[in-house]
């Protein structure tokens, strides 16, 4: 299993769908920056987001772990943030994340998820990583319909056209599962 590092919306939007968990399964451990927990556990706790008591659960289970930007790295973030138009929060994720040199960086935001194709990182987001659970089995088709529709209320609503490109996707990883099985059984 891989190490990833991950941005506050696919942790957030998982956890939303009751699906946080597939992290654990795909990928063993989860590696967040202390800015990332402030936005999605300290302030979601604030704001009594069901998500948030959700990931933090994840961070006592010690799958989800907090890892400390050193200085020198939090002051190119702060240079990078400037000069890109991103947050701290971003910026320090996403040089953690080139540092470590993670196989996958998890984002939903699309600036950020350019950037980092930018810097050569295999990009994830909310949407890959529910049709990776689906190739292995973990999850149903029903499980990404119910995602898009319960996202679509919560401010990630998806336009018509993308909805249907994940759920086109989602068939063809069903047909590509059920020949590997015969081909393989």
């Amino acid at each position: 299993m891989h190490t990833v590092v991950s941005d506050a919306g696919p942790l957030i939007h998982l956890a939303q769908v009751s699906k946080l968990n597939l992290l654990r399964r795909l990928f063993g451990t989860v590696v967040i920056t202390s800015k990332v927990k402030e936005e999605v556990v300290d302030e979601g706790l604030r704001l009594a987001h069901a998500d948030a008591s959700a990931i933090k659960e994840a961070m006592e289970e010690g799958w989800i772990v907090v890892e400390e930007v050193p200085e020198k790295l939090s002051s190119a973030a702060k240079r990078l943030a400037e000069g890109e138009n991103l947050s701290q929060s971003d910026a320090e994720t996403l040089l953690l994340a080139r540092q470590r040199k993670v196989e996958i960086f998890l984002v939903d935001e699309k600036p950020l998820s350019d950037l980092a194709k930018m810097y050569r990182l295999k990009v994830w987001n909310t949407w890959t990583i529910l049709l990776e659970a689906l190739s292995r089995g973990f999850i149903k088709t029903s499980d990404i319909e119910f995602a898009i529709h319960e996202l679509g209320k919560r401010r990630h609503k998806l336009k018509p056209e993308q909805a249907t490109e994940i759920l086109e996707a989602a068939k063809l990883v069903l047909f590509r599962r059920k020949n590997q099985k015969t081909i393989n059984p």
